[in-house]
């Protein structure tokens, strides 16, 4: 959470990152329930999100990642709601390359419970009329930060380099520098990882 904020800071040009939990875990949106997301993570690490949505569980058979577009590339300036499209878009064909039947759910589903994956809105990645991949966003004077989890275990390095160049035509891969490494470890222990910012809502 801490390593996208600072990302969202500072991107020159966008940014899709991906990762995996070291511990089965729970995330929630900016604002969720605190009560709500804890009866559902019971013994699992929780933490919220900086962007909004609903619960989702990660550390199992999820691939996390996130989009982060700076306010000064052309991109910003497309509607939430189609940066979005956009996204899942580049999710579903490249999991139909993979042999996946998977499709975008054309209407929001009637909301069940405050589960982010019990709840398929428009634009969705379905499979078999199961929802496998949501995001949630956050925009800010600084860009738009896109988290997304895909819940599917059978992903790796292959489906992440097809996506972004499914993204774009122009894909360099870097690693995070120490410095914004660094900096996330104070972000995380100063906000993140504090009962203020876990309670808030």
């Amino acid at each position: 959470m801490a390593i996208d904020e600072l990302l969202l800071q500072s991107a020159q040009v966008p940014i899709l990152r991906f990762y995996r939990w070291t511990e089965p875990s729970v995330s929630f949106g900016y604002f969720g329930r605190f009560e709500e997301a804890q009866a559902f993570a019971q013994e699992r690490a929780l933490v919220r999100r900086w962007t909004g949505g609903g619960i989702v569980p990660h550390g199992g058979d999820d691939l996390t990642y996130s989009l982060v577009i700076g306010s000064a590339d052309e991109t910003f300036a497309y509607s939430s709601r189609m940066i979005y499209r956009r996204v899942h878009s580049a999710i579903e064909r490249v999991l139909q390359l993979m042999g996946v039947g998977a499709m975008l759910a054309e209407k929001d589903a009637p909301r069940s419970s405050e589960a982010c994956f019990a709840n398929p809105v428009a634009a969705d990645v379905i499979e078999n009329g199961r929802k496998i991949a949501g995001a949630a966003q956050r925009r800010t004077r600084e860009g738009l930060l896109h988290q997304g989890s895909i819940q599917r275990s059978d992903l790796g390095k292959t489906f992440a380099g097809e996506m972004a160049r499914t993204l774009s035509g122009r894909v360099v891969e870097e690693e995070i520098g120490s410095r914004v490494l660094a900096a996330a470890d104070v972000l995380a222990s100063q906000k993140y990882a504090t009962d203020e910012w876990l309670h808030r809502h």
